[in-house]
């Protein structure tokens, strides 16, 4: 018995030595390429150490991941994109992988590691950011202002998909699709223009995302997202604006508040992102917030009304929740839930161009609604999409889900 007990406990540490010596495995890469920079993301079978450094003439990005083998080819990446050229891979002596990134031109690199989180494995993380592109958009956002200005912001995106239905449909691609149709049709109106916080598949922080409706000197900000839970017969839109101070109390919305406020955690955001908001950080005025705030109240209102006629309700007043994309408090913000993405009835309506259309099409009219009851725009009548008749066309493709 002893001896039987003596020989699997030497198995076992063989084993783990066998396993330990195998070291970390990269299982699969990632790129995706936003207007100033580009995100590399290995997905990796445990925690590693590594190093990184930069070589000059020609440009290029060294990575050493020790005791580390490749899984995946790099054939996926899709390359060449505007920063990076080439990808290359080399395992050197004692088990080096040596990651060699060819780069278009002198770029700031940040890396950091992520540990495992909402199914997602440890994640090395890349970021190669442009700096002279960076500048050329702050400057670009800052004088692009043309009458009133209307900051779009598409939920989740890059690494973050967002909720994901039975189907496989990503929130992150519902949102971009219906934030560029209200974009498309706040551009066709005299007098408004649309900026996006996104518009590609890349992750933006939240931080980040306030901060581009700031430079933009939006005069409102619609942040757009799709709902998802355990059931799959719940349904309806719901709109959020921001809870006026404190904890939010509707539990319903505090758990919403917290999903959407993680998405910095999927899609990778180090402490160094987390930058205290100069404008929430200082005492305002409880008139100045009162005022803010009835004006996102005003334009909760003329959503919900408007996606009554677009599509089912889940809630039929706004909710209140401390969601930090809607922490511009000198801009009237809100958050919309779509619907409910779990939902598999719902989660092909949301994939449908028409019914995209539909519900852009409410939401363009709401905020046009919003600013004649501000009176900074004449009464119209006729919505964007109405003109052409493309809502006639779209309520007979409609018709056929």
């Amino acid at each position: 018995m002893r001896i039987h007990l003596f020989l699997v406990a030497a198995l076992s540490l063989l084993f783990v030595h066998t396993a330990s010596a195998a070291g970390a495995v990269v299982q699969d890469i990632r790129l995706w390429t936003a207007p100033d920079n580009t995100r590399l993301v290995l997905d990796l079978s445990q925690n590693i150490h590594y190093k990184l450094f930069r070589l000059h003439n020609p440009e290029r990005i060294v990575i050493d991941l020790n005791a580390t083998r490749m899984k995946v080819g790099l054939d996926k990446l899709g390359l060449p994109d505007p920063v990076l050229q080439s990808v290359r891979y080399s395992t050197a002596e004692g088990g080096v992988l040596r990651l060699v990134l060819d780069v278009k031109e002198k770029v700031q690199p940040r890396s950091f590691l992520l540990k495992p989180m909402q199914g997602k494995p440890y994640r090395l993380v890349l970021d190669l950011t442009r700096p002279e592109q960076a500048r050329q958009a702050a400057v670009s956002a800052t004088h692009s202002k043309k009458g009133i200005v209307i900051a779009i912001d598409a939920g989740h995106g890059g690494e973050d998909p967002g909720a994901i239905g039975p189907h496989r449909a990503m929130e992150k691609n519902v949102t971009l699709a219906v934030a560029r149709k209200l974009a498309a049709a706040i551009n066709q109106k005299p007098g408004m223009s649309a900026v996006l916080t996104r518009n590609g598949d890349y992750f933006v922080p939240l931080g980040r995302r306030v901060s581009l409706a700031r430079e933009a000197h939006a005069d409102m900000m619609i942040s757009i997202h799709a709902d998802s839970v355990r059931t799959g017969d719940v349904k309806g839109a719901s709109v959020y604006m921001l809870s006026e101070r404190g904890a939010t109390q509707d539990r319903a919305a505090r758990a919403l508040a917290a999903k959407e406020n993680a998405a910095d955690e999927v899609g990778g955001v180090t402490p160094l992102d987390q930058v205290a908001d100069p404008l929430v950080s200082q005492i305002l005025g409880d008139m100045f917030r009162r005022d803010s705030l009835n004006s996102s109240q005003m334009l909760a209102e003329e959503m919900l009304g408007n996606l009554k006629q677009a599509g089912p309700i889940k809630y039929p007043t706004p909710k209140r929740a401390r969601f930090v994309v809607l922490l511009a408090m000198e801009i009237p913000s809100v958050l919309v839930e779509l619907d409910y993405i779990s939902n598999p009835t719902q989660e092909r309506k949301l994939t449908n161009g028409a019914y995209q259309e539909r519900l852009a099409s409410a939401l363009f009219d709401a905020t046009v609604r919003f600013f004649e009851k501000m009176g900074r725009l004449k009464n119209s009548a006729s919505s964007a999409y109405s003109a052409g008749g493309s809502e006639a066309t779209d309520a007979l493709v409609y018709a056929g889900l």
